[in-house]
């Protein structure tokens, strides 16, 4: 396995094997790798010719309220993940490759960025949206792979891969889970052990919500009401939102007819957690205007 660190090293790579007709695929990650992380190399490593993981912790996308300098870097770990998994070069660009003396571009996307994550988390996602963009840039792939776990992030760099011909397909994988049902994800370490007993809640919540919905319900205050119900059995967990929404416009529907997205965020302790469910129904709605 190749190790690139630099732009201009990474794009001539690139670019070399794009003239052989050889197909690129992308893994973007901020590193602390794990299952669902695995899941989506192999995705891509089924599907393409080349493969290459990005590692970088992007200070863009943390406010100041969030501790950049505490998030794990298990870079040997990862490296070895890597390796395991067939992964032909791992790019690790340094935060002054990215963002060097006198950048100022900033990418956004406003109607999808606007609520849920965008609304907690001030100018996260366009600090995501322009490290993509960057990436893409640098890394010019073919093919690049996102987890569902992170539905508003997929659903905003599919439409800036769109809307800025970019020229990279853009594939969202379904969400790996703990046994339990706990969405993997990087923060769950910190969790502790009673914290970490309790956070399969949340996606028990977006079950429920689920199930009220495909069992014929297509009041949405009823299925939030029994999803914040499920969270509030442990009067430890802070919900941030529960919300039903249109799955391409993330905005929030009163009555669900055939495909919606449930989202969530909760925070436990120090943690924060999101989880999402997708609902589709095919001929609900067909049902429904007769």
């Amino acid at each position: 396995m190749k190790i690139i660190r630099t732009a201009r090293s990474m794009a001539a790579w690139s670019e070399r094997l794009r003239r052989e007709g050889v197909t690129i695929g992308f893994v973007p990650t901020m590193g602390a790798l794990h299952d669902g992380h695995r899941s989506l190399i192999r995705a891509a490593r089924l599907r393409c010719d080349a493969l290459v993981v990005s590692i970088f912790v992007n200070p863009a996308q943390f406010s100041p309220t969030e501790d950049l300098s505490a998030y794990p870097r298990p870079i040997a770990r990862d490296r070895a993940l890597c390796r395991e998994e067939g992964v032909d070069v791992c790019f690790e660009p340094t935060a002054q490759a990215m963002y060097p003396g006198g950048f100022q571009t900033i990418v956004t996307v406003p109607a999808l960025a606007r609520r849920w994550e965008g609304e907690a988390r001030p100018h996260h996602f366009a600090g995501v949206a322009t490290v993509v963009t960057k990436l893409f840039g640098m890394v010019r792939p073919h093919l690049a792979l996102f987890g569902q776990k992170d539905y508003q992030q997929a659903a905003l760099i599919r439409q800036l891969a769109h809307d800025l011909n970019l020229g990279v397909a853009i594939q969202v994988r379904q969400t790996v889970r703990e046994r339990d049902g706990l969405a993997m994800s990087s923060r769950n370490i910190y969790l502790s052990a009673d914290e970490r007993r309790i956070a399969p809640l949340l996606s028990q919540a977006l079950r429920a919500g689920r199930q009220m919905i495909e069992g014929g319900m297509s009041d949405v205050a009823a299925s939030e009401q029994i999803m914040r119900q499920t969270i509030e059995q442990a009067s430890t967990i802070h919900v941030e939102y529960l919300a039903v929404c249109d799955q391409d416009s993330l905005e929030p529907l009163s009555v669900v007819m055939d495909r919606a997205v449930l989202l969530g965020a909760v925070r436990i302790g120090s943690v924060r957690l999101i989880d999402n469910l997708l609902v589709n129904m095919p001929g609900r709605k067909r049902r429904a205007t007769h």
